[in-house]
């Protein structure tokens, strides 16, 4: 089948879903963040996905039935298509821009390019945030990480993931006797101790910091930006600094800075 253009296919990240919409991606991050009431809101992330995907998992067939303007003439704002094994079953090729919008409505977009690891190894912090939710510190740069979660010759793996880094500053060096005062983080202590446990104990790569997050994403803890991929294929969303945010995009990062996460942290 041949999609029209009004059409759209995102991957919603929370909940992970597949969503068809007559919405373009700014207008689509607006409703999906606030609604239609305006009653609700909440952040919401979710990446655009190429139209002339082709999928034997989804239901494509019928899009052009199923999304279809109201008798009123409005568009149709959602059709979900999956709510299940969404991510592990879209091509990365697929994937186009992401999106990141806050719980006013504020959308930012990143767009994709190649992912360049550090030089030198220190240690890092990953926000895992689809399909599982844990926060890991790990030996690994981000491509290593992704290789190592996604590898199924382990007992416990996931067959695509999608996370993000977050800042450790000098904890990231010298975990043990790093000052830890610019950082956000709840039960530092426990943060630095699993990060020294990597440091005597690299033969185990991993450690998990918490088992789950919250909904919300902590903006201001991003190191780098974020990440997707499997055994094979990888994609980075690079974040904006601090300075580009302000000059750039201020009203988005303003309104992501309302939000509190001191509970998440």
């Amino acid at each position: 089948m041949d999609f029209v253009l009004s059409t759209y296919l995102y991957l919603s990240i929370f909940p992970e879903s597949l969503i068809a919409s007559m919405l373009p991606p700014e207008e689509f991050g607006v409703y999906f963040a606030l609604g239609t009431s305006k009653q609700s809101r909440g952040q919401a992330a979710f990446i655009e996905v190429d139209q002339r995907m082709r999928s034997d998992f989804f239901p494509l067939e019928d899009i052009e039935q199923r999304c279809q303007p109201h008798v009123d003439g409005q568009p149709k704002r959602s059709v979900y298509l999956s709510i299940y094994r969404v991510l592990e079953h879209i091509p990365l090729a697929a994937l186009k821009s992401l999106y990141l919008v806050t719980d006013a409505g504020k959308v930012l977009e990143l767009q994709k390019t190649d992912y360049v690891p550090e030089e030198q190894r220190q240690l890092h912090l990953y926000q895992e945030l689809c399909p599982v939710t844990p926060r890991v510190a790990s030996l690994f740069n981000p491509v290593e990480f992704c290789r190592f979660v996604t590898n199924r010759e382990f007992p416990v793996s996931v067959p695509k993931l999608f996370f993000m880094e977050m800042v450790l500053h000098d904890l990231a060096i010298d975990p043990l006797l790093a000052s830890a005062d610019d950082l956000d983080y709840a039960n530092i202590e426990h943060l630095r101790a699993c990060l020294t446990g990597l440091v005597q104990h690299p033969e185990k790569p991993a450690k998990t910091v918490n088992r789950t997050m919250q909904r919300e994403i902590a903006y201001d803890l991003i190191k780098n930006g974020f990440f997707i991929g499997d055994q094979e294929q990888f994609c980075y969303y690079p974040f904006p600094s601090p300075r580009e945010l302000e000059e750039k995009h201020y009203e988005w990062w303003r309104s992501a800075q309302d939000l509190t996460y001191w509970d998440y942290k």
